[in-house]
């Protein structure tokens, strides 16, 4: 058998027991997911999972261009009441729930 290292690192608490649980559900403990987790990622020389930037990144330029456009459109909209709000946020809330 190889030589033996610990590996220790930080996880956030509820993270870590929510893993473990589907690990455990899976049959396994999380020191197992782990090893297996290393040894793909040996195989495969990199992530074992899909790790990459989307195709397009929306630059802040583009935000604000879309923001100003949206707030063009809205230009000729009637203007809603507080109560106008709040009646349509309780109406969208009781359709929820249904």
């Amino acid at each position: 058998m190889a030589e033996q290292v610990l590996i220790q690192f930080r996880a956030d608490k509820k993270l870590k027991q929510e893993v473990a649980d589907i690990y455990e559900q899976l049959g396994m403990d999380l020191p197992t997911a782990f090893r297996m987790f290393m040894k793909k990622s040996k195989q495969v020389k990199g992530l074992p999972f899909d790790a990459t930037l989307p195709e397009q990144a929306i630059t802040r330029a583009d935000a604000l261009n879309a923001f100003y456009e949206a707030r063009k459109q809205m230009e000729n909209e009637q203007e809603l009441s507080l109560d106008e709000i709040n009646a349509e946020i309780a109406a969208a809330r009781a359709e929820r729930k249904r």
